[in-house]
């Protein structure tokens, strides 16, 4: 077996949702909504099985979608992609992501990586035989210093792995720090690999500003968007690379290898999904942000510290402020005594460096929120 995999435990995701199952929880935990997807969206790609094309689509991606795909970013983002060269698709982000390390690494190559980071991240890169470089982000604001990245990078330095906005802690990196991370990529010369699945899942009023826009990354970035999180249709699994032609020669030939395509159909909904009214993503921010407010309030009258959220699905709480310092203790107690799935943050750093954060999920319905709500009221007084 391969040591990269076989030895790693089992998710912290799938511990938590077991428990939520066996206990009959409210499931706060992993990131997913309860809203089913807009409708129309939906039903295109009911049509397109029935009426469409079912065998193996283009490997590059369907040319509507590679097209929907640039004219979005050029719409939302100001950004001039050439759907021919610069643009693929893929069975999901996560796929899109572990076919550029694959692509970009060789064996003893370093890769900068943000934490806290997704949990796939570190896995992906060892496998691709990179070696991780850390930097340390710190609560509440998450922001990168000069100092960190300088710590991190080296003259080995080939990719770093940018979330932006970074799950789990909810926040939007500002232009600063993107400039400075651009600088440090061109000194070093460094190919940035942009998670920026969250990209339209931002909220009071920010726009998310893509690092390939920033001054020399146009030929050094790789940009990765995600249908299921633009959409509230996690399952559906479409993901977006964009990369300047150098870049994308190398990277379709590691997506023909591990998945080759995807859905037609799906691909085809998307494409369609990508050209609505701007009045859809503004009205999917403003829904979201009334259950993140909705729940943050809720969180702060019972006694809970929570952290800002300008972005994603998820809002967190520092439990420092309760005098404890054991995330994934105090989840599994969240789970065990009081029937409310979170996540420990921790789970998301390398060395578990911060453990006072816990992230919940508030894409849900409002009786979901405020069953949640009704069961964390005897934490603090429990705690004390």
């Amino acid at each position: 077996m391969n040591p990269i995999f076989a030895e790693l435990q089992t998710s912290v995701f799938e511990t938590m949702s077991r428990l939520a199952r066996e206990t009959g929880a409210v499931n706060l935990g992993q990131g997913f909504p309860d809203d089913p997807g807009p409708e129309d969206v939906r039903r295109h790609a009911a049509n397109a099985v029935i009426e469409g094309w079912n065998q193996y689509p283009p490997m590059m991606g369907l040319p509507e979608l590679r097209g929907a795909v640039a004219a979005h970013y050029r719409h939302w983002q100001g950004l001039d992609l050439d759907p021919e060269s610069e643009v693929m698709v893929t069975s999901g982000a996560t796929e899109a992501l572990a076919g550029a390390l694959l692509a970009l690494i060789e064996p003893g190559d370093e890769v900068v990586l943000f934490e806290p980071m997704y949990d796939a991240y570190l896995p992906l890169v060892r496998r691709a035989g990179g070696v991780p470089r850390f930097v340390t982000l710190q609560p509440p604001h998450f922001r990168l210093t000069e100092g960190s990245l300088a710590a991190a990078f080296s003259d080995r330095t080939k990719v770093v792995l940018f979330n932006n906005p970074l799950n789990p802690t909810a926040t939007v990196f500002p232009d600063e720090d993107l400039a400075l991370l651009a600088r440090f990529c061109v000194r070093h010369d460094a190919i940035a690999l942009c998670d920026e699945v969250w990209e339209h899942v931002v909220f009071d009023g920010v726009r998310h500003h893509p690092l390939i826009a920033q001054e020399g990354m146009r030929e050094r970035s790789v940009k990765v968007g995600s249908a299921g999180k633009i959409f509230n249709l996690t399952g559906w699994k479409v993901g977006f690379v964009c990369a300047a032609p150098r870049l994308m020669r190398v990277l379709a030939k590691a997506h023909q290898f591990v998945t080759f395509t995807t859905p037609p159909n799906l691909q085809s909904a998307v494409a369609y999904g990508l050209g609505k009214d701007d009045s859809y993503f503004e009205r999917l921010r403003v829904e979201l942000a009334r259950s993140r407010d909705r729940f943050a309030a809720g969180l702060t009258s019972l006694g809970f510290s929570v952290l800002p959220s300008r972005a994603t699905y998820f809002l967190n709480i520092d439990i420092a402020e309760l005098g404890l310092d054991d995330d994934v203790a105090f989840c599994r107690r969240l789970v065990l005594d009081h029937g409310v799935a979170a996540i420990p943050v921790s789970a998301f750093y390398a060395e578990g460096a911060v453990r006072n954060v816990v992230r919940f999920c508030f894409a849900k319905r409002d009786a979901t929120l405020d069953a949640a709500l009704d069961r964390l009221s005897g934490v603090i007084r429990r705690a004390a």
